[in-house]
């Protein structure tokens, strides 16, 4: 791959983690913890480059020019703004320490007509690695100039799998070459649930490998010659799907009933799930949904219930069905088990 010269804020951008080496010691037994402190700090506004802890969160702050500040709030809370006279900036909170961790965020980001975006962003080393999952972004798709290398559908929506090389760039470990992993959401949103674990395994069978050695792990806002602004929280644990589900049960007398969910359209209010049942075409679906929700539609099925646990049966529209969820605020899929009839 050539190098995505391009994109002109992947030159600077990098120079956001060179100062993790030093951060990581801040960690206890290699990963922060995330939670409150005993004795909650104070917010703090950062004008200049740092890293460090604040609240039992790591963070990361880096610009190379302007009027870019973040300012450190309460557990893993964080707010930003920036203007044009800002070259280039990125900074958020996390982890010292990427892992399979399931990452939850939510709050506002304002990118407007902008290059700028929003990411759960990392780095891991033998072999060296910059990855993102791309959950929103202004106008210009930080990935443009990648080699796409398929999809995966996860947390309700659809990423884009794609790699890039940087030839000769900054880095954690000063200017090397190295490939980026990227996972970006075609249905952009500002609060939801990552499951990492689904993006590194669906980058694994892509043939893109991290390395065995992980640094840090942001949930992380960057501005690139725009002007925009971010209020963002994180925590580790669920909030949303855990994304692709199948959950086969042995029916009574053998066989095999599977029913497997998959992503359907997305709103701010519900959401879609499309539901594949095989092994038997006499089946019974159950669907466990979770507190606050309830069923608004279905279609190519027979479905009982409109809260707690939903029952589906053929109506003689084959093995495929899907449903409307009304989330109420909680937006993780429901439980899947499937039986014979």
């Amino acid at each position: 791959m050539n190098d995505t010269s391009t994109r002109p804020q992947r030159r600077s951008r990098m120079r956001l983690l060179l100062g993790a080496a030093c951060a990581a010691v801040l960690a206890v037994g290699g990963t922060v913890v995330a939670a409150p402190s005993a004795h909650a700090e104070a917010d703090r506004t950062l004008t200049s480059n740092l890293t460090g802890t604040h609240n039992g969160f790591y963070f990361s702050f880096w610009k190379d020019s302007g009027n870019a500040s973040m300012t450190l709030r309460e557990n893993g809370r964080y707010t930003s703004s920036w203007d044009r006279s800002t070259n280039n900036w990125v900074g958020g909170k996390g982890w010292a320490t990427g892992t399979r961790r399931t990452v939850t965020y939510s709050g506002s980001y304002n990118p407007g007509n902008n290059n700028t975006y929003l990411a759960l962003y990392g780095w891991t080393r033998n072999p060296l690695i910059e990855y993102y999952v791309v959950e929103n972004f202004g106008t210009y798709n930080p990935s443009s100039g990648a080699q796409r290398l398929g999809t995966v559908t996860t947390d309700g929506g659809t990423y884009d799998i794609l790699r890039s090389q940087r030839v000769n760039a900054p880095s954690i470990d000063g200017n090397q070459t190295f490939y980026q992993y990227w996972s970006v959401r075609q249905q952009k949103r500002s609060s939801g649930t990552i499951t990492t674990a689904n993006h590194f395994d669906a980058w694994a069978r892509a043939g893109l490998n991290l390395g065995t050695n992980h640094s840090y792990q942001v949930m992380a806002t960057e501005g690139y010659q725009s002007s925009g602004s971010s209020d963002i929280t994180v925590r580790e644990g669920t909030g949303g799907n855990p994304g692709p589900t199948a959950n086969p049960t042995p029916p009574p007398g053998g066989g095999n009933c599977t029913a497997v969910l998959s992503a359907g359209q997305q709103w701010g209010d519900r959401f879609n799930l499309n539901v594949a049942v095989s092994g038997t075409s006499n089946w019974v679906v159950s669907l466990n949904l979770n507190g606050g929700q309830t069923l608004q539609n279905s279609w190519n099925a027979s479905v009982s219930g409109t809260s707690g646990t939903i029952t589906a049966r053929p109506n003689g529209n084959g093995n495929n069905f899907g449903i409307t969820i009304m989330a109420n605020g909680n937006w993780t899929w429901p439980t899947v088990t499937c039986r014979t009839g």
